[in-house]
Formats: C-alpha cells, sequence, structure tokens
C-alpha cells in the first residue's frame, strides 16, 4: 500500500500548479499540502487505478492532502461502501470542495443516499448541512429525489438563516425550477 500511495503521490506532483495552489492557500484552505491540481488531472489519476475500498480510505486518511483527499471517493468501489462509511466520511470533510467531489463522485450513487442526506440535514454543523443539502442537489438532479413543499419550506428557511456565499449559492440552485 505504501508504495502505491507514493506512486500516486509522484503523479500528483506530477501535475501541480503552483499558481492555482498559491490561490488556494491566500483563499484559506486547511489543508497543510495543496499541489494546485485541477479536478481534471485528478480524474485522470483516478482512471490509472483500481476502484479500492484501502487505497480510498489510505487517501482519505491523509487529512493534509488536499488532492489525496478529492481522490479518495473517485477510488472507492460503490458496492463497497455502506451507509455507516458514507455518514462517517461525511463527518471528516474538511471543506466544500470535498463535500462537492464526495457528493458527486461516490454518495450519489449509493443505495443509501437518500437516508443519509436526510440523517445529514438534522446535523447542526454548516459543513454538513453543506454536504446534506451537496448531496440533495445531486439526487435531485439524478431524478432520484424530489423536492416536496416540506423541503421547499428548509431550504428557504437554510437560505434565511446563512451567511455562506456559497451555501446561499447551493440552496438557490435547488430552488430553481
Amino acid at each position: 500500500m505504501h508504495d502505491k500511495l507514493k506512486q500516486i503521490r509522484l503523479a500528483l506532483f506530477a501535475r501541480r500548479n503552483g499558481v492555482v495552489a498559491d490561490a488556494l492557500c491566500a483563499a484559506g484552505d486547511p489543508h497543510e499540502l495543496i499541489m494546485g491540481c485541477p479536478l481534471s488531472d485528478i480524474i485522470a489519476v483516478a482512471r490509472e487505478q483500481a476502484p479500492s475500498a484501502e487505497l480510498a480510505e489510505a487517501l482519505w486518511a491523509d487529512s493534509k492532502h488536499r488532492e489525496c483527499r478529492l481522490l479518495a471517493p473517485m477510488l472507492y468501489p460503490i458496492e463497497s461502501c455502506d451507509e455507516a462509511t458514507a455518514l462517517r466520511w461525511c463527518h471528516e470533510v474538511l471543506t466544500e470542495e470535498e463535500a462537492d467531489v464526495l457528493c458527486h463522485r461516490l454518495l450519489r450513487h449509493l443505495d443509501c443516499a437518500v437516508a443519509l442526506m436526510e440523517s445529514l440535514l438534522k446535523e447542526t454543523p454548516l459543513l454538513l448541512r453543506y454536504t446534506a443539502f451537496r448531496l440533495m442537489l445531486n439526487l435531485v438532479m439524478l431524478h432520484r429525489f424530489e423536492l416536496n413543499e416540506t423541503m421547499r419550506e428548509l431550504i428557504k428557511q437554510e437560505i434565511d438563516l446563512t451567511h455562506s456565499k456559497s451555501m446561499l449559492q447551493l440552496l438557490n440552485c435547488l430552488l430553481e425550477d
């Protein structure tokens, strides 16, 4: 596993972009190691790997490295990810970018996605709520979840409460018909 992780980190290093890395640092990204790889390059690295829960878990555990965290959900085999693992990963999300990739690349495909979203909506921390609404957006787009009046009211209440620009944009996307 150590050699595989080293190989992946070298592939990410080869795709580094200092300008993007500096911009992410300046914007307050909490990761200690930021290569500045665009998502398209991270996807390219993912395509070079066989899906593996063990590898995905090892990459996700590297909370200091932005690109490893974004790569992990792309490598987790959907059929191997249970609700407990998905919920744990949601609680470990460090940034909105991680939430976006996690929801789009893994969570929306899980059989338990709706139950997971509903569970996350009961959470208080902003990042968990962001993850819940991001997952909701993915599910609505896939026609796996339909917004009813109760959900629309919840979204409107969240809009009134949020001070986060990205959360506001996300919520407005959900309300667009």
